[in-house]
């Protein structure tokens, strides 16, 4: 549904994206993470029809997202990371003009209600996660086949957050795709099946979040039933290992799982627990 290949982009002699190649399969749910100036926004943008590659292409639901712009807007839905509205404008009468421009405004009133907004008041009467809210009300509102989301919950509270994935997981359950860019890694690991890496402006690594987790670093809290011969876990697999409390051990583990259990099984264990690394463990290790 939204694929690039070899997608550059530079302003001037500063890069922006550069040989960018990515698919995103219809239904799913796709996070593009990155810290600032790494490309997010700029592929974003491109993905948009808002600027012109300098080589490479971007296609949405295979139309041009360059040539065709028109049409990849009125099948997607695109939440900007920093949202300007109408000031004078209250939210009910934007809603009622953008409802007009797309000739569907089915979901309004459900979204309003459930985001707990107040479409009375003008825009320059709201606070950032009112303006916020506003602006999820109208680019969903109109059941997109894609979302392309910057920084969606941007200003939104932990309750909003948490409806703001529940309607995102009932557009996926409609066969909706949906490309998100997000700082807030727990988010994006709650969300996403799966992510790309961005690193100045390239891609570092695109993987599914599961399977991701499990090729990183890992923690593994064992406790023996006598002290242990270290020496047997000198593999690998093994990058650390800290002696927390009598004869409790933390071992942080990389790569395959299996050479570990069967070092372990030459003693006896009186408790043994995992704990796969978090996308944002991930994440700072691939910066590392």
């Amino acid at each position: 549904m939204i694929e690039t290949q070899s997608l550059a982009k530079f302003y001037g002699s500063t890069r922006g994206v550069e040989n960018l190649s990515l698919k995103v399969e219809k239904g799913e749910v796709f996070g593009l993470l990155g810290p600032n100036g790494a490309g997010k926004t700029t592929t974003i943008r491109l993905l948009m029809g808002l600027m012109k590659p300098n080589s490479g292409s971007a296609t949405v639901n295979d139309l041009d997202c360059w040539k065709q712009s028109v049409e990849v807007n009125q099948i997607s839905a695109y939440i900007p990371g920093d949202v300007h509205l109408y000031k004078n404008e209250t939210g009910q009468s934007l809603i009622n003009l953008y409802g007009g421009i797309r000739k569907n405004k089915k979901l309004a009133k459900n979204l309003v209600e459930r985001l707990d907004l107040d479409a009375s008041k003008k825009v320059k009467n709201l606070s950032k996660g009112n303006r916020q809210k506003l602006a999820i009300v109208l680019a969903l509102m109109f059941e997109p086949l894609v979302l392309i989301l910057d920084e969606p919950t941007s200003g939104l509270d932990p309750l909003m957050q948490q409806e703001f994935y529940k309607i995102i997981k009932e557009f996926k359950d409609k066969g909706a795709t949906v490309f998100i860019s997000s700082h807030f890694l727990p988010e994006v690991e709650k969300m996403c099946e799966k992510v790309a890496i961005l690193k100045e402006g390239s891609l570092v690594a695109v993987e599914e979040v599961d399977k991701l987790a499990k090729k990183h670093v890992s923690d593994l809290n064992v406790t023996f039933e006598a002290k242990p011969d270290l020496t047997k876990y000198k593999i690998p697999q093994i990058t650390k290992i800290t002696h927390v409390l009598n004869n409790h051990y933390q071992m942080k583990i990389k790569g395959e799982i299996d050479p570990v259990i069967k070092a372990l099984s030459k003693d006896k264990i009186k408790d043994l627990s995992f704990e796969h690394a978090t996308l944002e463990e991930i994440f700072l290790e691939h910066y590392s």
